[in-house]
């Protein structure tokens, strides 16, 4: 299928390895030129030469997309942007019990008000151009919480609420925001979270994947590949109708009707 999205810009955060690349990789096939974000010099710029290999031009910055001296630099890199894919690491895992005031300001920093910090600077440039794509990275905890990440919880819920509304602002003057919500999928978040449950039980990591795939549906943990194409698919011209949803791809882990 043509995205009809070739030659589009697209800013992809946190793209140098996960789901970040995944979207990277999609929408570079699609034709996007890319501005990819990470903090790892290294690893960003080895995934930008491999970016450029679709023939799309690439911008690489490495920044803490979470600070505001991190998103100024970025943005001012990045220029006219059409299609905005945030995305930034979750808050490690905990007890209820645990979490200071300042844990989870550290976590609406990253996981909230920075994507919402990005969409206020790039949509009017979108509503100027009458286009415009954004995708939320998420996590299938919006629709059903997980206990142990009661920070990512709080954090990508409050995110949630505020597409919800800002969708439908934008969306007369073209511009669609949508989220992508992720259960596991075969990156360095599953082997964090595995590690953990390794340590905990006195597993291996083999164990603890087994029994984590177990719980899914689907038998596995997704990949980043499957993920960057749905990302792509939300960019493209035929998704136009779609505004402000919250789209599972979780290998039906998340157990519920709506």
């Amino acid at each position: 299928m043509d995205l009809g999205i070739k030659g589009k810009r697209a800013l992809v955060c946190a793209s140098s390895k996960g789901l970040g690349r995944g979207c990277a990789e999609a929408l570079a096939e699609a034709g996007c030129d890319l501005v990819l974000n990470a903090r790892g010099t290294d690893a960003l710029q080895a995934t930008a030469e491999q970016m450029r290999a679709h023939g799309v031009s690439v911008t690489a910055i490495a920044a803490d997309i979470t600070s505001p001296e991190g998103r100024a630099l970025v943005l001012a890199a990045a220029g006219p942007v059409d299609i905005l894919i945030t995305n930034a690491g979750g808050p490690a895992p905990g007890m209820w019990h645990d979490w200071t005031e300042a844990d989870f300001l550290k976590a609406l920093g990253a996981n909230m008000l920075t994507p919402i910090a990005l969409m206020t600077a790039l949509l009017p440039g979108m509503i100027e151009r009458k286009w415009g794509r954004v995708v939320n990275i998420t996590s299938q905890s919006v629709k059903a919480p997980i206990p142990q990440l009661g920070l990512s919880n709080a954090a990508r819920t409050g995110l949630t609420g505020y597409v919800a509304g800002t969708a439908r602002q934008v969306a007369p003057f073209g511009v669609t925001i949508n989220n992508l919500l992720p259960g596991i999928h075969d990156t360095d978040r599953a082997i964090a979270l595995d590690s953990g449950v390794m340590a905990a039980e006195g597993i291996s990591m083999d164990e603890a994947r087994r029994q984590r795939a177990a719980t899914i549906p689907a038998r596995r943990y997704g990949t980043s590949a499957e993920f960057g194409a749905a990302c792509a698919f939300l960019c493209s011209r035929h998704a136009g109708f779609i505004v402000g949803q919250n789209i599972l791809l979780d290998g039906g882990a998340t157990n519920a009707t709506l």
